[in-house]
């Protein structure tokens, strides 16, 4: 088969490699579209490969081509989602269900060739199913729409309370309609793009804030008549951001931080105060799963992607590549302020 395989720094080639089998317990999945993660990008641009050679891509969708022996919930052309974690579900970890947090885990395409190719090699239940209503294009968000919701169910999560969400990319996007879904009584987005809020609106949201605004921080308390937000979601990973949840916390609010940061942060004694003298709770998320795995975060998104309620806008979608130009696609992201959402790879072209 042909696959992007990634040899260096910055040195991606499309060749031919050998095709995965379907092993026992194992599905073997024709790829359809994969998303470049922010994940991959380190991977390929920064030398941050587990080894060389290597085949990324964790954010697919596909049909099943043929099925191990032994599977069962799975079978020849179904539409999947691919899951990417393989969790080793011995550790203590695993075995009560946290297996975001497992110690000894692979991942589908860091640690294991992944779905930057034509075909892919996953477990049994590392294939989701998904219903015909879904396109396939959709269908390669599962990953970031399952970590948006395992994010908002870090706190205890109520409906009837106000939301704000930092940062207006793909997973901002999905933790604000969960947070719809999930009954909010107001649900605000913090962007510093007003393309971006103009979508967050389209998709749902109450209020939006352009944040180069000087009065922003003043317009965003008076949403709340100056009590402060009782869920902040910070999907941005970014400092400034990371600083406003703080200031933005009602008295006894839940704050997490969804976002990777990328850059060391600190805090003044100040601003590190909020969080004693509001008694705010202050969590992180990593990845999507729960028991039984996958876990309900990827159930729940084929059931409301399939309803419509979880919406899907194409504007998600920067740009397509075919799998042949995979490097031409990585090489977008040397470029400040280039991509504007999310490359999709095409592996049938």
């Amino acid at each position: 088969m042909k696959a992007a395989v990634v040899h260096g720094i910055k040195d991606v080639r499309y060749e031919e490699i050998e095709t995965p089998r379907a092993e026992p317990g194992k599905v073997l999945i024709k790829v359809k579209y994969t998303g470049i993660c922010g994940s991959d990008v380190p991977r390929v641009n920064a030398g941050a490969c587990h080894y060389y050679p290597n085949v990324l891509g964790h954010e697919f969708s596909g049909v099943v081509e043929e099925v191990g022996a032994g599977v069962t919930s799975v079978k020849k052309g179904d539409r999947v989602a691919g899951v990417p974690l393989v969790p080793c579900m011995k550790c203590a970890d695993c075995q009560k269900g946290n297996y975001s947090l497992c110690k000894h885990y692979s991942f589908i395409g860091s640690r294991e060739f992944g779905s930057f190719a034509q075909y892919v090699s996953v477990p049994e239940k590392n294939a989701v199913k998904f219903d015909d209503a879904i396109s396939f294009e959709q269908a390669a968000f599962f990953e970031p729409a399952t970590v948006a919701l395992h994010g908002l169910k870090r706190v205890n999560y109520q409906g009837g309370k106000q939301v704000a969400i930092l940062g207006g990319g793909t997973v901002g996007m999905f933790t604000m309609q969960w947070a719809k879904i999930y009954g909010a009584k107001s649900v605000t987005v913090f962007d510093i793009n007003p393309a971006r809020l103009e979508l967050a609106k389209r998709l749902g949201a109450d209020y939006v804030i352009d944040t180069r605004e000087e009065n922003f921080m003043e317009q965003a308390m008076a949403l709340t008549g100056h009590d402060g937000f009782d869920y902040i979601y910070e999907t941005a990973g970014n400092t400034a951001t990371m600083k406003m949840a703080f200031e933005l916390a009602a008295n006894k609010a839940g704050v997490c931080f969804i976002g990777t940061p990328t850059k060391e942060l600190s805090f003044s004694v100040k601003e590190w105060e909020n969080m004693n003298r509001k008694e705010f709770t202050l969590t992180g998320s990593w990845m999507s799963y729960s028991a039984p795995f996958p876990g309900e975060e990827w159930e729940l998104t084929a059931h409301y992607f399939k309803t419509g309620q979880l919406k899907f806008d194409e504007s998600f979608i920067y740009k397509k590549f075919p799998l042949s130009q995979s490097a031409e696609a990585f090489h977008l992201f040397e470029i400040p302020g280039e991509v504007k959402g999310k490359i999709l790879i095409d592996s049938e072209q």
